[in-house]
């Protein structure tokens, strides 16, 4: 099995369940709160360690409850914590909630501590971008630090994913060149290509757009409606499995580790997209980020 490496956000989730969301200048009451590990990253790395995968994660949290609560959490499910480098006077990051009544929910993010990792902090760990296959990133990051690990990574040989969310209008062709993979869903993608995408045969167009800027595939998930798999060489659509969404918070996140995880076992992208769908079909079940995340057993019972 290939080792992984995830390189991302840590964030403490504040989840607040609302019969819907609010409009602008509106006040509405929440039935309840809780809080939940998360982060893309820490999601992510959580989510391969939990299906099994060999991960090791690259990050920062402040010196504080929630960020020893979030490596403890990690750690738990066998996630090497050693790249999470704890930081004096910063808090760690947060991130705000509201799950309607349908599962879609709305999130707002405060960095924290995750705005602060620097290239300097990448250099101490180098020993995890020598010693992975695989590296793990996404967004939630200074770009800087993003771009840094991509060009040292790709000159170690390693395969490189991006999960570009949240999305940034404007990246360039050097920002994208190196990644091997990137995994946008259809609001990221039309961010990223700068206009708007409304059939699958025009998100297709716009992967193959990403595709111009170098890298091998571009996989589009696009919620209850699947996933597209766009290459050079072919477009194939997977049907996502039809299931009541309870809360959709990790979705993205839980596919993108099974995807990983199959990866690192020698499967091919297509049977690494089946994984993803139906690991992320469990986890919109079930209420929370990392606490919806299910282990690989649970998923081939079901």
């Amino acid at each position: 099995m290939k080792k992984i490496l995830v390189v991302g956000s840590l964030n403490m989730d504040f989840v607040i369940r609302v019969d819907a969301m609010p409009l602008a200048g509106q006040t509405v009451m929440g039935h309840d709160m809780t809080l939940v590990p998360g982060g893309k990253g820490a999601n992510q790395a959580y989510a391969i360690g939990k299906l099994g995968g060999q991960v090791e994660m690259i990050g920062a949290v402040g010196n504080d409850v929630y960020g020893a609560a979030l490596k403890e959490n990690l750690e738990s499910v066998g996630v090497g914590t050693s790249g999470i480098e704890v930081l004096d006077g910063v808090p760690t990051g947060n991130a705000f909630i509201s799950v309607d009544r349908n599962g879609e929910n709305s999130i707002t993010v405060v960095p924290g501590a995750n705005a602060k990792l620097t290239r300097a902090m990448i250099d101490r760990h180098l020993d995890l971008i020598d010693a992975c296959d695989i590296v793990v990133m996404q967004l939630e990051i200074p770009l800087e630090v993003v771009t840094y690990v991509k060009d040292l990574a790709r000159a170690r040989g390693k395969h490189i994913l991006l999960d570009p969310a949240p999305a940034q209008a404007g990246l360039t062709k050097e920002f994208f060149e190196g990644f091997d993979i990137v995994k946008p869903n259809e609001t990221e993608l039309q961010c990223l290509v700068g206009q708007e995408l409304h059939t699958k045969e025009e998100l297709a167009a716009g992967a193959r757009t990403l595709l111009e800027q170098g890298m091998e595939a571009v996989l589009v998930t696009l919620g209850g409606d699947g996933v597209l798999l766009v290459t050079k060489q072919t477009c194939e659509a997977f049907p996502a499995k039809k299931v009541k969404a309870v809360d959709t918070t990790a979705a993205g996140d839980s596919f993108t580790a099974a995807f990983v995880v199959a990866c690192s076992k020698g499967a091919s992208y297509s049977d690494a997209i089946r994984l993803g769908s139906e690991v992320a079909a469990v986890v919109v079940t079930r209420k929370g980020a990392q606490t919806s995340i299910p282990t690989l057993e649970e998923v081939q019972n079901l």
